[in-house]
């Protein structure tokens, strides 16, 4: 009698560890799928090479601009006049690091003092509210990624911007953000947004008309729409003029 409980134990184990084996081995089916496909996606991400010498014919902002007005039965007229960083006013150079990347030529892509206040900023406040992104993060969402909050695009974000850093000079960065970024519905590039606003070439821009322009950047449709929000506009107008005073350009610019 006691053998048959003895076999019926051991039956019983040899079940369990059978079924232990088989979820072990459907979890590392599962496990290496998942990490290889990761491991494809970061082996062809784009590193910027191509924009040594060639200007981009379009971004994923762009694109993902054109697909929203399909969806939404609206014409989107794209508007973008791509100016060398030398026709480009120094007053909006200055007034766009003074408003979103003041450490611009300090850092490798990657400014850690901006990071560890946003940090701080958003344990107080227990939810997202400070923004660390620079203009080079920025550049590489803007280029290649959606906007999308998801981890793995956050990481994405930070390769292709250690490539934009290693293979773009950060005059190259600066210049293809500030003829890429959004400046309105349908306005992407300083040139565009300088016609629009002010009827004039972006080489033109007096400090206060470029302080406005960068003022737009976060958020140029909705929080930042000078039509919609003008006094914060306004507002975020007045503290970057009074930024771009301590903003210094490197020698021969």
């Amino acid at each position: 009698m006691p053998s048959k409980k003895v076999n019926a134990s051991t039956k019983v184990r040899k079940q369990e560890n059978a079924r232990s084996w088989s979820f072990k081995r459907i979890f590392l089916i599962l496990f290496l799928a998942v990490f290889g496909y990761i491991g494809l996606e970061f082996l062809f991400l784009p590193t910027g090479k191509e924009l040594k010498a060639g200007n981009p014919t379009s971004t994923a902002m762009i694109e993902a601009r054109k697909k929203e007005a399909v969806s939404q039965a609206r014409t989107l007229e794209i508007k973008q006049n791509w100016q060398p960083i030398n026709q480009i006013s120094k007053n909006l150079v200055k007034a766009v690091l003074a408003g979103e990347d003041s450490r611009f030529f300090q850092h490798n892509g990657f400014d850690t003092e901006e990071l560890k206040k946003a940090v701080e900023k958003d344990w107080e406040e227990g939810r997202f509210v400070r923004g660390a992104s620079t203009i080079s993060q920025q550049l590489a969402k803007n280029l290649y990624l959606s906007e999308s909050k998801n981890p793995i695009r956050k990481v994405k974000e930070a390769a292709i911007t250690y490539y934009l850093e290693k293979n773009l000079g950060k005059k190259r960065i600066l210049e293809i953000y500030l003829n890429v970024i959004e400046w309105g519905d349908g306005v992407f590039g300083a040139e565009a947004a300088s016609r629009k606003y002010f009827n004039k070439s972006v080489s033109e821009l007096s400090s206060s008309e470029a302080a406005y322009l960068a003022a737009m950047i976060p958020n140029p449709r909705t929080v930042y729409n000078p039509t919609k929000n003008p006094k914060k506009v306004a507002r975020r107008q007045n503290i970057i003029a009074k930024r771009m005073n301590v903003v210094r350009l490197p020698k021969g610019w």
